[in-house]
């Protein structure tokens, strides 16, 4: 028999969108039980990794604006964005900032004692905020402390969330295993708020942290949820040479230069005017030329790449703002980035696409809510502007963790869960998996299918490698089959763990190759070869994949203008 735990709102991912949303919801009522479901421990969640900064606009006396960090988030974003939440989100996005500072988030510090910020890649104003280079695991502490503040949050940490229950378009609650115990439960609530981050796993060289493995999207594709925009996968300038490990853009905004092997600022032909701070799929694509013409320096693994060039930062600057850079750059490459360059290459780093919602984060299904890098609502269209996801994720833990309060008040009971399809988990789970499960060695077909996908789904593109690509992950999924797992334990059995991710993995890879296969024009960071323009005329609307037995079907919304109309980029 499933053990049933009842909650009002079940949250699941523990990274700052997961957290903002549980303080939010908690502290809208003391009534209201938030569970807090983490397949890591929440301080584990890879929100701790971001470095950078924070976007908003705190000083508009300064000569900064709401219009003007929308303009840069929509021509960021090549005209993509729904421009009425772009809105929204630079509008909320400051409060957010000052929510932090009075939970006690160390931001860093101008010399009068006001909140620092500094230029962030295709933003026209300095307005990232930041904690020196360790913005992220300062604001996740301060997030996870806050939610220890409220004995209504109950935090489910190390349980691995598989399905979502819907009964006639309305959330019930979601299955999860006790990782310790390899028991399955029931979570039966009024309301869900999804917060399960990205899908950078499904890269070989990426800078997400491993669980990172897009569960959320593919729990959600399974309950008849559209996956949006899924084409847009960002590679981050500089992950560095050939761990992957991200080498933030504070490094840039700081005032690093790109350099190839004949110790140019090749940046000068790509985007003369911002040269570094160029938005990211610009300078990827000028690195990748550089590398492809014959430019870059000669890698392992065949991870050609260029130079990041810190040494005139001086080592006093670099001490005071880049500390965890050059940490990295010791410990993983050898390198002290005060005398010598750091090698790096566009990495897989965020996932514009995701869980189809509306400006609100609310999913096509009653009582579901998405924030964060998990949903596309869309605030990023074809491209993310660097520090503009972090505050994706505050504004919209905030505005889901409210919205979901209001819907629970309101709701009398959650009413009885749907026993055969609880029934129907366990047995996929147990039965089908674990016990009986076949295919193919897992851990071979999750480096094939990473492989498959940093090379025909990498920077650029084609429709002939595309097409191999999909061929390729179908065969896969082929071969995976059910799943097979060799360990038959139940406790902690990380092997059963790693075949659920990967069926995620894959159903979500077929997605993203189909998607780009069928968008015949390049934007923002897919860059097709054989299409090598921007094409409003036929493709200014967002990709939807609904999910059938035969593969994702493929239906188009069109974009939401408000004000900017798509003119070309220049930077």
């Amino acid at each position: 028999m499933v053990e049933k735990i009842s909650e009002d709102v079940v949250i699941v991912g523990s990274g700052l969108a997961g957290l903002r949303a549980a303080i939010e919801a908690a502290s809208s009522d003391p009534e209201i039980q938030v569970a807090v479901v983490s397949k890591i421990h929440a301080m584990r969640s890879h929100s701790v990794a971001y470095a950078g900064g924070t976007a908003a606009v705190l000083y508009p006396e300064e000569g900064d604006s709401l219009d003007l960090h929308a303009f840069d988030t929509v021509k960021g974003a090549d005209y993509l964005a729904d421009q009425d939440a772009v809105e929204l989100f630079v509008k909320l996005a400051p409060r957010e900032i000052l929510r932090l500072e009075h939970w006690g988030m160390p931001w860093s510090r101008r010399g009068d004692g006001r909140i620092d910020q500094r230029p962030f890649g295709g933003h026209s104003f300095d307005r990232a905020c930041y904690a020196s280079d360790k913005t992220g695991l300062h604001a996740m502490q301060t997030l996870y402390n806050t939610c220890l503040k409220y004995d209504n949050i109950t935090f489910y940490h190390e349980w691995f969330a598989t399905s979502l229950i819907v009964e006639d378009g309305e959330f019930k609650g979601l299955t999860a295993i006790d990782m310790k115990t390899g028991e399955l439960h029931v979570f039966q609530g009024k309301a869900c708020i999804l917060a399960t981050g990205g899908a950078g796993r499904l890269y070989s060289f990426t800078t997400y942290g491993y669980s990172a493995t897009a569960e959320g999207m593919a729990m959600a594709y399974r309950v008849g949820i559209p996956l949006k925009d899924m084409e847009f996968i960002q590679f981050h300038p500089t992950g560095l040479v050939p761990s992957g490990i991200l080498i933030s853009e504070a490094a840039r905004g700081e005032g690093g230069y790109l350099r190839n092997k004949d110790g140019e600022r090749f940046m000068s032909k790509y985007a003369p005017e911002r040269m570094e701070l160029a938005p990211r799929d610009i300078v990827s694509r000028a690195m990748m030329r550089e590398i492809l013409e014959g430019r870059g320096f000669k890698g392992p693994n065949g991870l050609d790449y260029v130079n990041l060039d810190l040494t005139h930062l001086g080592e006093e600057l670099i001490d005071e703002k880049l500390t965890e850079i050059k940490m990295i750059a010791m410990k993983f490459a050898g390198i002290n980035p005060v005398n010598e360059p750091i090698p790096v290459r566009p990495v897989a780093h965020y996932t514009m696409g995701g869980v189809h919602v509306d400006i609100h984060g609310q999913t096509p299904i009653k009582g579901l809510w998405a924030a964060g890098e998990v949903n596309c609502i869309s605030v990023h269209g074809a491209n993310r502007l660097g520090c503009n996801s972090t505050a994706d994720c505050l504004v919209y833990g905030f505005i889901t963790g409210k919205l979901a309060a209001e819907y629970v008040l309101k709701k009398s009971s959650s009413g009885s869960i749907p026993v055969h399809l609880v029934e129907m988990e366990e047995k996929r789970l147990f039965d089908q998996i674990l016990r009986g499960g076949v295919g193919e060695d897992p851990y071979i077909i999750r480096r094939e299918m990473q492989n498959t996908m940093s090379q025909y789904a990498y920077v650029f593109r084609d429709g002939k490698g595309l097409e191999e690509g999909l061929r390729k992950i179908r065969e896969l999924k082929r071969r995976f089959n059910t799943g097979r797992v060799d360990d038959k334990s139940k406790e902690f059995n990380q092997n059963f763990i790693n075949v659920l991710e990967l069926d995620s993995m894959l159903e979500v890879a077929e997605v993203i190759l189909v998607s780009a296969l069928a968008r015949t024009e390049s934007r923002g960071a897919h860059y097709r070869l054989d299409y090598p323009k921007r094409d409003d005329v036929n493709w200014l609307k967002h990709t939807l994949a609904y999910r059938t037995l035969e593969g994702p079907r493929l239906e188009y919304m069109p974009v939401k203008i408000t004000k900017w109309e798509p003119k070309e980029r220049k930077y």
